[in-house]
């Protein structure tokens, strides 16, 4: 019950700040890097195109 106050707070912030906008930048370089280590295939190609058209 004292979960569900604390989880709407934190929903309810809308803009990034920088911390997380640079830890954004960060994980995505992660991510380009494991992507030039181990290709992705042509499923898990198709279902980011997904997320992406969904804006996840």
């Amino acid at each position: 019950m004292l979960l569900l106050p604390a989880f709407a707070l934190l929903a309810s912030c809308k803009e990034k700040g920088p911390a997380e906008k640079i830890g954004e930048q960060i994980d995505k370089s992660a991510e380009k890097v494991k992507d030039a280590v181990d290709p992705k295939g042509p499923v898990e190609k198709a279902g980011e195109k997904v997320d992406k058209a969904l804006g996840k």
